[in-house]
């Protein structure tokens, strides 16, 4: 699948030069997601060390990553942190 801008969501903005935390809800494997160019569509939101909380609804499975570029509009992001969203109960 492709990026779909509407499913990027700013959560938390604090100082103006600080990182920035994201959402992004996708069908999207993380595999597609951490692939550098997903993400052009919002270069001009998303800045270097910004993280962003990553959830596959297909499988489901959930991943941090974080934004290593974005230069030449072209952004890039870390492989992801894998985040449990197990429940053996």
């Amino acid at each position: 699948m492709a990026f779909a801008r509407a499913n990027l969501n700013l959560s938390s903005s604090g100082a103006a030069d600080a990182p920035k935390i994201w959402t992004y809800k996708s069908a999207d494997a993380i595999a597609t997601v951490n692939t550098s160019g997903y993400f052009n569509s919002a270069t001009r939101e998303l800045n270097v060390g910004d993280m962003i909380y990553c959830y596959d609804t297909a499988t489901p499975t959930a991943s941090l990553v974080v934004v290593l570029s974005n230069a030449s509009s072209v952004v890039d992001v870390s492989d992801g942190t894998a985040i449990s969203v197990t429940d053996t109960d």
